[in-house]
């Protein structure tokens, strides 16, 4: 009676051929789940124990795309061992190809984007770099998975060399009718590579500045100052002259404080001292001179130069305020007092008599008094 079951035909196909196929799909995945579950999970052990991420991915890219390609090829080996038709069979083999290029292409692709974030990591700021490999990255995909459909095509039996060929013909077309955009994305990879700019430096251009918050294959976006999103196509970014602010190391501040002329000698000597010990209080800088730099036209003019050892522009801000307000208190306290624009102008009455006015400051009123 069980003989006979078993050799009870359907479809072209005996109870037991089924069932050997049935066998052959069942133990074809017992044995790759033992796999995973055993030997894969060891080596993920051991990677876990080494000093670079990259292994780890790669276990982790072998779990999400190798083991599903392995349960696919299972179940499709276990239909060819059954007798169908060659229309259902080409079918099958076709929609085999096509899940296993899917598979091929996502672990090839996901590989070599791995091995570039563990390249790019590696760098000086890598963590801030990986953010601006999304361009690279979107490349990347699109060559792969060119490739990936050229070799499914060959493989189901099309003319790749015929696809090829037009692909080129279009290219050139696209290319001259894309200048801009091609040049751009040229300009992308100059950002990329040679680095004038990265994500979160601060940079003026022209009379624009921000915070450069991403670098896109065609264009670059900048927050500025004033709230709003700038957006510079890279080949203008990289034809302008950038001034990089993260990049500066420490900062050469300048800046010029006039007494009046009524200060006496002495005091005016004691200044450039009173303004070297001034800004050596003040941390974190680095004091370079102070002097007495020329009679102006209303203020005798002080000249002070010091750097401080940090770029952050609140940092220098709350130092300058700092050095200004301790400036103001000594010379009030030394009574010398800070210059204002002031002129002194001589007139003629009509008996020919001088009147001296000084400390005038704003001249239309001495054009009325005059008339």
């Amino acid at each position: 009676m069980f003989e006979e079951y078993l050799t009870l035909e359907i479809g072209n196909n005996t109870t037991k051929d089924y069932l050997l196929a049935i066998a052959f799909i069942v133990i074809g995945i017992l044995v790759v789940r033992i796999f995973k579950k055993t030997f894969l999970q060891k080596i993920k052990k051991l990677t876990q124990k080494t000093s670079t991420n990259f292994d780890d991915y790669l276990i982790e890219a072998i779990e999400k795309f190798v083991i599903p390609a392995l349960y696919i090829s299972i179940v499709f080996f276990g239909i060819k061992t059954l007798t169908i038709s060659g229309g259902f069979r080409d079918i099958i083999s076709n929609a085999h190809k096509v899940i296993l290029a899917y598979y091929i292409v996502r672990l090839v692709s996901n590989v070599l984007i791995l091995l570039l974030k563990t390249w790019v990591k590696e760098q000086e700021n890598g963590e801030e770099k990986v953010k601006q490999i999304g361009g690279i990255i979107l490349i990347i995909n699109v060559l792969i998975w060119g490739l990936g459909i050229l070799f499914l095509f060959d493989n189901l039996g099309y003319d790749v060399t015929a696809i090829v060929t037009g692909m080129g013909i279009g290219g050139i077309a696209v290319a001259l009718a894309a200048q801009n955009i091609l040049g751009d994305l040229f300009n992308y990879f100059v950002i990329f590579f040679d680095r004038p700019i990265e994500i979160g430096d601060f940079i003026v251009i022209d009379d624009k500045n921000g915070v450069v918050e991403k670098i896109g294959i065609k264009t670059t976006r900048i927050k500025t100052l004033s709230g709003e999103q700038l957006v510079v196509a890279n080949s203008d970014l990289t034809s302008s002259r950038i001034h990089n602010y993260k990049k500066m190391q420490r900062r050469r501040i300048l800046f010029g404080v006039g007494v009046s002329y009524e200060t006496n000698s002495d005091d005016l000597k004691k200044i450039p001292g009173i303004l070297k010990e001034i800004v050596n209080h003040q941390k974190p800088i680095t004091f370079d001179r102070a002097h007495f730099k020329e009679f102006g036209d209303s203020s005798l003019n002080f000249e002070v130069v010091y750097y401080i050892e940090d770029a952050a522009y609140n940092t220098y801000m709350d130092i300058q305020q700092q050095i200004n307000f301790e400036i103001f208190d000594k010379f009030d306290s030394m009574g010398i007092s800070i210059a204002f624009p002031t002129r002194t102008l001589y007139l003629r009455n009509e008996n020919d008599q001088e009147l001296k006015i000084n400390s005038i400051t704003n001249p239309e009123k001495v054009d009325k008094a005059k008339d």
